[in-house]
Formats: C-alpha cells, structure tokens, sequence
C-alpha cells in the first residue's frame, strides 16, 4: 500500500483579505476551495447565513457581492477577494432593526427563523432595484428562496408593507 499523498489531495494554503460588512478580515491558511458561507460562518462568527443545501438551491445563505445577491455557498471565498460583502449581519451594523427585518417580525413572517436571513437579504436587494415592485415581481425576486414554515403568505405580507411604509415615509 502506498502511504503517499495523491496529487489532487495536496491543495496549498492560502491567505487573503475579504472586506465583509465594511470591515476588512485577513484570512489565514485557507484552503483554496472554502465556500464564501464556511468562511463566513465558521472563521469569521458571521452565522446569519444558514448553511442548508449547499447547491443554490434554497437561498438560506443569500448575501451581497458588490450589491449583487448570491448564494454563497456557491461562491468560492478567494474569489471575493476586493469585492463588498454584505451579510444580513451588514444590513443593520448599529443593531437596529431594518424595515424590512422590523416588518417580518411584525407578520410573524419569520416562524423558525432558518430562512428568514436569506429573504430579508432577497427583500432588500429587490427594493433597492425597485422601491415599487408588483406581485410578480415580488414572487420573482424571493423565489430562490425556500420556506417550509410560514406558507409565504406572511412574508409577502412584510413585504409588501415595507413597500407602503416606505411610500408613506416619501409623502
């Protein structure tokens, strides 16, 4: 029996920086293939993001790339290097609230809470493109988005209340 490593089970370690949250983090001895979602939950404490699927498929681990929503558990962590990531941790860094966080709480859109960070994530990149969206365009955007609790009845509810305060706020 050989005892040597195999070529593709050596993988070298590798350090960088990733800015998250407007704060910069030194990533050490990394492993090339780290997902965005191990990196941040595991080295850096950030666990808004819930690690479910691991395939794109549920969005429980939405974040923001420079202002672009992604999976992270698709995303490979060295390949955010110089780009902005923002976690549903982000969202509010003085600890309040954010409207769309204080209306999902409000409908009781948030039953046990596992997908909840990946859809306020989905919320807010959707109103910042379109402070007015329509059913369809709702249903669109949180589609990538998967709740086994609430029914999304109480979800649309938050969000669509987001978008009346909002309008209310601009009047």
């Amino acid at each position: 029996m050989n005892d040597e490593p195999t070529s593709h089970a050596v993988t070298p370690e590798v350090g960088y920086v990733l800015r998250v949250n407007g704060r910069e983090h030194r990533i050490e001895a990394a492993w090339s293939g780290e997902s965005l979602l191990w990196v941040l939950r595991e080295r850096l404490g950030l666990s808004g993001s819930k690690n479910a699927c691991e395939q794109g498929e549920c969005g429980s681990c939405s974040v923001l790339v420079d202002g672009r929503l992604v999976c992270a558990c698709l995303v490979l962590a060295a390949s955010a290097v110089g780009a902005e990531i923002t976690t549903v941790e982000g969202a509010s860094p003085q600890g309040v609230l954010t409207d769309v966080q204080s209306a999902f709480l409000a409908e009781g859109a948030v039953q046990c809470g596992f997908c909840t960070p990946g859809l306020v994530m989905s919320v807010h990149d959707l109103l910042k493109a379109n402070p007015e969206p329509d059913d369809l365009e709702v249903r669109e955007a949180i589609s990538g988005n998967l709740c086994r609790c609430t029914g999304y009845g109480r979800i649309f509810a938050a969000i669509e209340n987001t978008v009346a305060a909002r309008r209310g706020a601009e009047s």
